[in-house]
């Protein structure tokens, strides 16, 4: 019995899906905003769009529990647009 075989009649206990292609992530197509929107900063800089990025978020199912990443606080929008800017106490963030 060759390994797909295996897998189509046994299962897998360490795939959500058993060896089929997931759907696709929402946070990672074109559409998302966790990263950018256009030429704006996304919610992954100042923590914009939180409601659409959450509901993707939760849209999708890895069988993971993940956490949605913080904002940074390097933001173009910020007096911190590069890391030498960032105060130590600020910085302990990180």
């Amino acid at each position: 019995m060759g390994l797909l075989d295996k897998l189509l009649k046994e299962n897998s206990q360490l795939s959500k899906y058993n060896g089929d292609t997931p759907t696709i992530n929402p946070l990672a197509s074109k559409q998302s905003k966790l990263h950018a929107n256009d030429t704006e900063p996304g919610y992954s800089l100042d923590g914009a769009y939180k409601s659409d990025v959450n509901n993707d978020y939760v849209a999708y199912d890895d069988g993971y529990a993940n956490s949605i990443p913080q904002p940074s606080i390097l933001d173009r929008g910020t007096k911190y647009t590069k890391y030498s800017d960032v105060p130590p106490e600020v910085g302990a963030r990180f």
